[in-house]
């Protein structure tokens, strides 16, 4: 179906990421609550919590765009909302306010498929809101300029000081330690303008921790990827799957990468296989400086300072 798109004209000129817009939307007023279509579902809901998200998405500029939404109840059981309406709302880069997108009906695995259409450049915000007892979540839609200057980033053992990935521990995830200055270097390239990208192997279902660890640690929250495959503690084929990405980025999306940070072995390798260059892949932890990679020692005060100094501001704002 078609959709209209409510905001206004943007300039021609590459922009920078709009961190401010979609992390400061308007008052939000959603859609009155019904019953759920199903009674399982009432039961589902009064039993357990909600332990929804969304996929985040990015996508170049004249390309349209669709994000996921997950519908889920129970940190642990991860029960599927089958069946059940789910209405999205969008608001982000000059939007004057909240737009109605649709409603959707969940499918088996509690998921529904939102079609955004061609959307300005700019960063959006997805609200996902379930008919039956008004749970939801948020999601982000990125509009990029081809080209744009982006940071990678891992997340357990990079910005953790723990890999959860390789223990298999994803409790306590949303209050895990960061190394020193971790948040703080982050921060410093979104303030020069950089796409920051979070990519991490933590399966979907532990996302709404992750999101929470960024809030903790007073980090914006998007572009946030996470694997959408396996039920397990570890998925499957984490390597590939982090090469697939970077590959995706760079090469439909457009993205110039120009540097990824990571620990693990399979962070080098995937990182090199999608193109990114050993010159430009920084390593903490064990592994740092591995395979001609560049080092990361103890923690991340000292590369704060090269971060801050001698890295030049992003193209957009040149």
């Amino acid at each position: 179906m078609a959709i209209a798109c409510a905001c206004s004209a943007l300039p021609a000129v590459a922009a920078c990421p709009d961190y401010t817009t979609a992390a400061n939307p308007p008052a939000f007023s959603g859609p009155a609550k019904k019953t759920f279509s199903k009674f399982g579902n009432t039961i589902l809901a009064g039993l357990y919590k909600p332990w929804h998200m969304a996929h985040d998405t990015i996508v170049k500029a004249g390309t349209a765009a669709t994000i996921t939404g997950k519908f889920d109840y129970d940190a642990v059981l991860h029960k599927d909302l089958e069946g059940e309406r789910v209405h999205a709302y969008l608001y982000g880069t000059g939007m004057s306010g909240w737009q109605y997108v649709g409603n959707f009906v969940t499918d088996s695995d509690g998921k529904v498929n939102v079609p955004l259409g061609v959307r300005p450049v700019g960063d959006y915000v997805v609200r996902f809101v379930v008919e039956g007892d008004l749970s939801g979540t948020t999601g982000y839609l990125s509009v990029v300029d081809a080209g744009r200057d982006a940071v990678l980033f891992d997340i357990d053992g990079t910005l953790t000081i723990n890999d959860f990935e390789a223990y298999a521990d994803y409790v306590g995830v949303k209050t895990a330690t960061a190394y020193y200055y971790a948040p703080q270097v982050v921060n410093a390239y979104r303030e020069k303008g950089y796409q920051v990208i979070f990519l991490t192997a933590r399966p979907y279902w532990v996302t709404k921790d992750g999101l929470e660890w960024l809030d903790i640690q007073k980090v914006g929250r998007w572009h946030y990827h996470s694997n959408p495959y396996g039920d397990g503690p570890i998925p499957p084929d984490t390597q590939k799957f982090k090469t697939d990405y970077v590959r995706h980025l760079r090469d439909v999306v457009g993205l110039n990468i120009v540097r990824a940070y990571g620990n693990a072995t399979t962070d080098i390798a995937a990182y090199a296989d999608g193109g990114i260059a050993k010159a430009n892949t920084y390593i903490i932890g064990p592994n740092a400086g591995a395979s001609g990679t560049q080092p990361i020692h103890g923690e991340y005060g000292s590369h704060l300072s090269f971060v801050v100094t001698p890295t030049p501001v992003a193209s957009c704002r040149r």
